[in-house]
């Protein structure tokens, strides 16, 4: 498996994933469902996870595939899988807000070399590329036509006020605590992954998840930053954040772009 075929299948499964996820936004009949952890689950997770597991299967028997929509995980003895969270934002699906995003990542050795963020009611595509950087894809979004890319650098020198991101989910009393100390001149709440790749295009500065995260809700994005100059790091001890596959949630974080300076405790 090269680099380029990984990308290019990833970019084709996530547009096929995402095109079918529209169709059922548009609808009504979502057939919602909750599972252990009272999380909700739709039709179009089962959908697109079927799309993008099944396809990336068949390219790559050999890579092991962990997606949020598996029944069961069993251990794996490998450094080098894929994460897949096919709809970040389910609630927001839910909701009929535009937010969700299609997330696929390829991680060695505990870090994510490779991710693709699709936010279909956005009309907007991130990815990382064979030679390391992080784009933006523009034009129709052909399944087997790749339009043009634009790199992907974040702010061109440092801030001197932070456009921060936030979870509407997230610890809202830790996190407003955290904002409270920063400088910073604008705060947007955002429901997906889609916060990492506004990072990564410029567009903000600084996302903390002071709550619980799984690493497919965070892989992809932590890739496409990475690529861009960003980092993404743990909130307790400011080390870059890991992964491992026996163990798939997250310690809290912050995500930073790049020119951006980790905030002191």
């Amino acid at each position: 498996m090269s680099d380029q075929d990984l990308i290019a299948r990833m970019r084709s499964l996530a547009l096929q994933a995402g095109r079918e996820i529209m169709k059922l936004f548009a609808t009504d009949d979502l057939a919602i469902s909750h599972k252990p952890d009272a999380s909700p689950v739709t039709r179009a997770d089962h959908v697109a996870n079927d799309i993008i597991s099944s396809g990336l299967r068949q390219a790559f028997p050999d890579i092991p595939i962990i997606s949020e929509e598996q029944s069961n995980f069993s251990k794996l003895d490998s450094d080098r899988f894929i994460l897949i969270d096919p709809i970040d934002g389910t609630r927001s699906f839910i909701n009929k807000e535009i937010d969700f995003t299609v997330n696929i990542a390829l991680i060695e050795s505990a870090q994510p070399m490779h991710g693709l963020i699709y936010a279909p009611a956005h009309n907007r595509l991130f990815y990382t590329t064979t030679s390391g950087t992080a784009v933006e894809e523009g034009g129709d979004f052909l399944r087997d036509a790749p339009g043009p890319t634009y790199l992907l650098s974040g702010r061109k020198k440092a801030a001197s006020e932070l456009t921060v991101l936030a979870s509407r989910s997230s610890n809202k009393n830790l996190t407003e605590q955290m904002l409270n100390k920063l400088n910073k001149s604008d705060c947007k709440f955002i429901g997906s992954s889609l916060k990492f790749c506004l990072i990564a295009a410029g567009e903000a500065d600084l996302y903390p998840r002071l709550g619980t995260t799984m690493q497919w809700d965070t892989a992809a994005g932590h890739a496409i930053l990475t690529a861009a100059g960003g980092k993404v790091v743990r909130y307790d001890d400011r080390r870059p954040l890991r992964y491992n596959p026996n163990h798939l949630h997250n310690p809290w974080f912050i995500a930073l772009g790049a020119n951006v300076a980790v905030p002191e405790d």
